[in-house]
């Protein structure tokens, strides 16, 4: 899958997820690296058909309300240390990659992997 990992996010998670095979970029490797913009992020992901990973609430608003970005995956986990994040990611990854081929959007919590019914097709 192809993925764009937002500025909020280590860039050890762009790492993990390369390391497991998938192209992943961060807002780091980026031209503006983390003062990308949110209208940049936004069009890279649908000129490049990437899957947004974000902890902002305001990408699930755009997502619902413009259908910006081509799909996310929020992260809803509150504060978390990085090597907690990456050990959720691992566990997690196969359901979420699942989710994404038939959803948009995608929520990451702690316990599990929520998919929401699709939202804007």
């Amino acid at each position: 899958m192809k993925w764009l990992v937002d500025a909020q996010l280590p860039y050890r998670l762009a790492e993990h997820l390369r390391y497991r095979g998938h192209d992943v970029l961060h807002t780091l490797d980026l031209p503006d690296t983390n003062r990308t913009s949110d209208l940049e992020l936004n069009r890279i992901s649908l000129d490049e058909q990437r899957i947004v990973i974000n902890k902002d609430a305001d990408f699930v608003s755009s997502f619902v309300l413009q259908g910006v970005p081509n799909k996310l995956c929020l992260i809803a986990t509150g504060n978390i240390r990085n090597a907690d994040l990456l050990n959720l990611f691992d566990r997690q990854l196969s359901s979420i990659t699942s989710a994404l081929k038939s959803a948009d959007f995608v929520e990451l919590k702690a316990g599990a992997t929520h998919q929401p019914a699709p939202v804007g097709q």
